[in-house]
C-alpha cells in the first residue's frame, strides 16, 4: 500500500492543499499571530496528525500506526529545539513580528524538500549497509550526550556559511521590504533582512535535520512512514512556535528530556548488534513519558532568578540567550 505511488502522490496532494490554504486563505493577509490563534493551530495540526495515524492503523495495522506516532512524537519534540533558535533569529534581525509566519512558511517549504533528501537518503543507507545502523546509534547517543552539558551559545549570524556565500554574489539591505524577500532600488535587485532570516531559519533546520532523521529511522526504516511523520511535525512547527515564543524560558528542563530521548533512541539502534528488539510500545512510552516529566519539572521548579527579574526589565527586547545546543 505505502509503496504504491498512489500513497505518495495522495499525500503530496493534500500536504499542497493544506499550505494553499494556510497561505492563500487563512493567513493571506500579514498579522501577528496571538497566542489563543495559535493553540487553536496547534490542536489542529495534531488533531490532524492523530487522524491520519487511524487511517494507517486500518490501513497497515496497529504497529504501523504505533510507529508513526512515535516518529511524529520525537520529531515534534526535537523541533521544540529549534524554536529556540527561531527566536533568536528574529530577535537578532529584529524581524517584524508580523511578517514571522511568512518566514517559516517558506521555512517549512524548504524544510519539506531537504528531510526528503535525508530520508531516503538515510533509509537506503541502513538498508543496503546494515552496519549503519550502529554507526547511527552512537552518533545518536554522543550527540545525546553533548546536548545535557553543551553550554548557551549567542547566535552570530555573521559566522554562518550560506549567508556569508550569499551576501558575497548578491547584494543585501537591511530594510524588512514591507513584508517582500526582494526590493528593486534604483536598477539593482536587493535581498531584505526577511530573506537573511529565510537563509538562517533553513540552515538551521538543516543542522537540526542531523539528529532528528537518525533519530527516527531508530522507529521506522520505512520512507511513508519517516517522512510523514515529519512533515506532520513540520506542518505544526509554525503553530508551536507562536505558541511557545513567549514561554520558552519555562521548559528549563526540556534539553535534558530531549538528551535523555536521543540517548534511548540510539540505544535502541545499537540494541540490534545483539538482536535485541524494543517492543514499539515500550518506545513510545518511554519516550512520552521522558518528555511529559522534564516538562512536568520545568513547570513545578521553575527557574527562580528569571522568575525574580526586575519588572523594568520585561518590557526589553529579550537579550540573545542561545538556547539551542548550536547556532544557525
Amino acid at each position: 500500500m505505502f509503496d504504491h505511488p498512489g500513497a505518495w502522490t495522495g499525500f503530496a496532494a493534500f500536504v499542497l492543499t493544506m499550505l494553499a490554504l494556510d497561505l492563500g486563505v487563512f493567513h493571506r493577509k500579514a498579522h501577528v499571530v496571538k497566542f489563543r490563534e495559535a493553540i487553536s493551530w496547534v490542536v489542529f495540526w495534531v488533531l490532524l496528525a492523530l487522524l491520519f495515524a487511524v487511517w494507517i492503523y486500518f490501513e497497515r495495522g496497529a504497529e504501523q500506526a504505533l510507529m508513526f506516532v512515535t516518529g511524529y512524537l520525537i520529531e515534534q519534540s526535537l523541533s521544540v529545539d529549534n524554536l529556540f533558535v527561531f527566536v533568536l533569529i528574529f530577535q537578532t534581525l529584529k524581524t517584524p513580528p508580523i511578517f514571522q509566519h511568512r518566514i517559516l512558511f517558506w521555512g517549512i517549504v524548504g524544510a519539506f524538500l531537504m528531510r526528503a533528501v535525508f530520508i531516503f537518503a538515510g533509509v537506503a543507507l541502513v538498508q543496503r549497509f546494515h552496519w549503519m545502523v550502529w554507526v547511527f546509534g552512537a552518533f545518536l547517543v554522543y550527540t545525546g550526550a553533548k546536548l545535557a552539558f553543551h553550554e548557551e551559545e549567542d547566535l552570530h549570524p555573521e559566522d554562518n556559511p550560506v549567508l556569508k556565500f550569499f551576501k558575497r554574489w548578491f547584494p543585501v539591505t537591511h530594510l524588512d521590504g514591507g513584508g517582500r524577500f526582494f526590493v528593486r532600488i534604483g536598477n539593482k535587485l536587493y535581498a531584505t533582512s526577511l530573506f537573511i532570516a529565510l537563509i538562517l531559519v533553513e540552515t538551521t533546520d538543516l543542522i537540526f535535520a542531523t539528529d532528528s532523521i537518525p533519530a527516527i529511522l531508530a522507529i521506522s526504516t520505512d520512507p511513508f512512514i519517516v517522512y510523514t511523520s515529519n512533515v506532520f511535525a513540520i506542518l505544526g512547527l509554525r503553530a508551536l512556535y507562536f505558541a511557545l515564543s513567549g514561554v520558552m524560558d519555562l521548559f528549563r528542563f526540556l534539553k535534558y528530556g530531549l538528551s535523555v530521548v536521543l540517548i534511548f533512541v540510539g540505544a535502541k539502534m545499537l540494541a540490534t548488534a545483539w538482536d535485541i528488539k524494543v517492543p514499539i510500545v515500550l518506545a513510545l512510552s518511554v519516550v512520552g513519558g521522558i518528555l511529559a516529566l522534564s516538562v512536568l519539572a520545568s513547570l513545578v521548579l521553575p527557574d527562580k532568578g528569571k522568575a525574580k527579574k526586575p519588572a523594568a526589565l520585561a518590557s526589553k527586547p529579550a537579550p540573545k540567550r542561545g538556547a539551542a545546543r548550536r547556532r544557525a
